[in-house]
Order: structure tokens, then C-alpha cells, then sequence
């Protein structure tokens, strides 16, 4: 069985003649996990950079791997090339995180090696010591709470449309105002808070009057795990919230 107690990486980026820290890793986090941290300091999108130096046998790592498959020393100063997008609104029209989305929900406890079971939960664990959830509105007696994805389900990423409104899902606003007559709704997105704050403004959701959104979960409470059918993937554990937040979880995906 894995140590639970894994060491923790420190790692710097140098770009744009700037250095950046980057939060501490696992080195059983997945190299896709490490592009978000970077673009959530630099504000270069995953799908822009290039990692000079941070390779696998010769070759630049792809995003399934794990930090510890590429034997990443501690306190490394990563080289990356790449270029910020013209306007926000262009990234609007690119997935968080690839073109590939996977269902976490899909999942069946036996596709997950029972061996590393207590290393996952070791990780929620530590997910939930260190996340600090900002709260905008308390929890309502009576509601329970719906967890939301923003690809997919609040806008189209794959639109070539230019605006938040043209992105938005058809009656989305009604669809999120009649939720919240049974529910509190909380966003959670496989990328940076920067960027889900602008995109719910963009699309109106953070200031509008029929509903309130208690509050927003960025890839920093996710976690990377193994399985025997998709390898290396990064998953939202909803026990992050659950530690926290006592009532009911529902989290749905809209395609």
C-alpha cells in the first residue's frame, strides 16, 4: 500500500521574463492539474503553454501523467513558452480543461484499485483542511444543494459565438431560478477562480435578482486519481463539501 504522507512539491514557473509560485503539489497529481495552477498564476490558458522542461524520457509530458512518473526534483524552476488570449471572452469560447469531458459520476467503486483507496481519501482529507470555501449566502434551512458544472451545462464552449449572452444555455436564468426554489446552488469548475468569476459575470449568474449562488469550487478542491479504464484522470470529490456543508448533494452534468 502508498505512503499516505506523500511530500509535497514546491515549483516555480519562469515566463515572460516573471517568476511565479505555484501552490504545493502531490506527486500524485497529473500533469493537467499542474497546467491549471500555472495558467490560474499566469493567466495562460493549459492548451497555450509549453513546458520546456518538464518531459518523460525526452519527450514533453502529456497531461495524464503524474508529477512522480516524471521525477520532478523539489523547488524546480519550470521554463514555458506560450501567449495570453487577446480577451476573455475568446477563452470563453475554449474548454476549462480539452475538448474531452469525463463524467465522474460514471464511475463504479470497482474500477477504482482498492489498494489506493485510502490514498484518495487521504487526498479529500487534505482537500478539505486546506480549501477555504468563501461563502457568499448561508445555506437556507430545509434546502438541499445542487452542484453545478459550468461546460456543458451553463454555457456552450463549443459555440462560435462571441458574447456570454450568445454562449448562455437557453433559459438558463429561468432554469436556475426555478432550482432555487428547492435548492442552493453552488458552481464548481475544473479551472481558476479568476476565471469562473468572469464568466458568471459575463453570463449575468453572480448578479442576478431571482437566485444567489452560495458559492464557487475551482480546481484547488479536486483531486487526481487512477483508474484501470480512463488511467489518470482529475475528479471533483463532493466529499470537499460535504466535510463542510451538511445537507444533501446532488451534482448534475447537462449535455
Amino acid at each position: 500500500m502508498a505512503d499516505l504522507n506523500e511530500n509535497t512539491l514546491k515549483l516555480t514557473v519562469k515566463w515572460n521574463g516573471k517568476e511565479f509560485d505555484i501552490p504545493e503539489f502531490s506527486p500524485s497529481d497529473s500533469v493537467a492539474m499542474l497546467k491549471i495552477a500555472i495558467e490560474n498564476a499566469t493567466g495562460v490558458r493549459p492548451e497555450r503553454q509549453k513546458l520546456l522542461n518538464v518531459k518523460f524520457q525526452g519527450k514533453v509530458a502529456s497531461d495524464n501523467f503524474t508529477l512522480s512518473e516524471l521525477n520532478l526534483k523539489p523547488n524546480l524552476k519550470i521554463m514555458m513558452m506560450g501567449s495570453l488570449e487577446e480577451a476573455i471572452e475568446g477563452a470563453m469560447m475554449k474548454p476549462d480543461v480539452g475538448d474531452e469531458v469525463v463524467n465522474d459520476l460514471e464511475f463504479e467503486e470497482e474500477e477504482v484499485d482498492v489498494v489506493n483507496q485510502e490514498i484518495y481519501l487521504a487526498k479529500i482529507k487534505k482537500r478539505v483542511k486546506d480549501y477555504k470555501l468563501n461563502v457568499f449566502n448561508e445555506p437556507r434551512p430545509g434546502k438541499k444543494l445542487l452542484v453545478l458544472d459550468i461546460d456543458y451545462t451553463l454555457f456552450d464552449h463549443r459555440s462560435v459565438a462571441e458574447t456570454g449572452y450568445e454562449l448562455m444555455r437557453p433559459y438558463l436564468h429561468e432554469f436556475l431560478t426555478s432550482a432555487y426554489e428547492q435548492y442552493d446552488i453552488v458552481i464548481w469548475s475544473a479551472t481558476g477562480m479568476k476565471w469562473i468569476e468572469e464568466k458568471m459575470r459575463l453570463l449575468g449568474v453572480s448578479t442576478h435578482s431571482d437566485y444567489k449562488i452560495m458559492f464557487y469550487l475551482d480546481y484547488l478542491a479536486m483531486i487526481t486519481v487512477h483508474t484501470a479504464k480512463y488511467g489518470t484522470i482529475d475528479v471533483k470529490p463532493l466529499g470537499v463539501i460535504w466535510a463542510s456543508i451538511h445537507n444533501t448533494v446532488l451534482r448534475i452534468l447537462l449535455c
